[in-house]
């Protein structure tokens, strides 16, 4: 088997550098030819993928978090709505939603490594979008409102860890705004005062939010997470259960499924796909059933 390995040394603030050759070991004992390709910052993966022809190899690995994981689902070609290519995951970043959601733990990088050789797969669902400027696949969320001024905030503040987005949240409460929401959901529009919306391929955001405790990472859906109109007191009493999921129950929330998904706001809000801060609404959102083959 031949694999190619886009290797994030700064994940995990560094703890991925340090296990280097420790992971280099693991993939010679299991398998035959592992080239490794070091990412200099962000984009990088991405841009050495779309570079690169990856008709030799079996799978491309992201060794990082989940950035590390965006960057090489846009970098894969993808043919009918298909990667063309296996993706496997070495957890080791500071945010491994979607590891979590193929049942690996950070320190996990070990049994990840024998997933990977043992060469069994199953196919994913992933999220499309598209704005007027932008169009990227994801595989775990898509925010807007204040989940994404949440982690514009908290990306300054990487080094603190999940800790960082409890401090995005406090600060993000003192500039807390409501904006007008139109949102159409498999041909069914809602327009309401909103807070936050949030598309969740997997359950987990930034690996300990349970943002979207029904979702399936194989069902053909994407989950629609709306929170609408709020005062700081109750968002304050609200957000701790998101840890649990136990939001889902409050009146301000609003839980949906969908296939397609058409979203306006009255200012162009930013948006967080996969934790990275990209593009603005409006946009157009696709569920891509089965689109992509993961170690696993």
């Amino acid at each position: 088997m031949n694999l190619l390995v886009i290797f994030n040394p700064n994940a995990g603030h560094g703890r991925a550098q340090k296990l280097l050759p420790q992971i280099k070991e693991e993939f010679a004992k299991y398998v035959h030819n592992t080239e490794f390709k070091f990412t200099e910052g962000p984009g990088h993966g991405m841009q050495m993928l779309r570079e690169m022809d990856l008709t030799n190899y079996d799978g491309v690995i992201a060794a990082g978090g989940d950035g590390t994981v965006f960057e090489v689902i846009n970098g894969l070609r993808f043919e009918n709505n298909r990667a063309q290519t296996r993706l496997g995951v070495l957890p080791m970043g500071t945010g491994n939603a979607f590891a979590r959601e193929i049942e690996l733990k950070t320190s996990d990088w070990e049994k990840a490594v024998e997933i990977i050789a043992g060469n069994r797969t199953r196919k994913v669902d992933a999220g499309y979008f598209k704005t007027q400027n932008e169009a990227c696949y994801f595989l775990n969320i898509l925010g807007l409102g204040f989940v994404a001024d949440v982690g514009k905030s908290a990306a300054k503040l990487k080094f603190f860890g999940d800790t960082a987005y409890v401090f995005g949240v406090l600060y993000q409460l003192a500039f807390l705004q409501k904006y007008r929401l139109t949102i159409e959901i498999d041909g069914e529009k809602i327009d309401q005062e909103n807070v936050f919306v949030e598309v969740s391929n997997t359950r987990y955001t930034g690996t300990t939010f349970l943002m979207a405790p029904r979702a399936k990472i194989d069902d053909g859906k994407l989950d629609v997470t709306l929170l609408g109109k709020i005062n700081r007191r109750r968002i304050l009493k609200l957000l701790p259960t998101i840890f649990t999921g136990e939001h889902i129950n409050y009146p301000e929330v609003t839980t949906m499924q969908a296939k397609h998904i058409k979203i306006a706001t009255d200012i162009p809000k930013l948006l967080t796909p996969d934790g990275e801060l990209l593009g603005y609404t409006p946009l157009e959102i696709t569920c891509l059933p089965q689109a992509v083959e993961v170690f696993w």
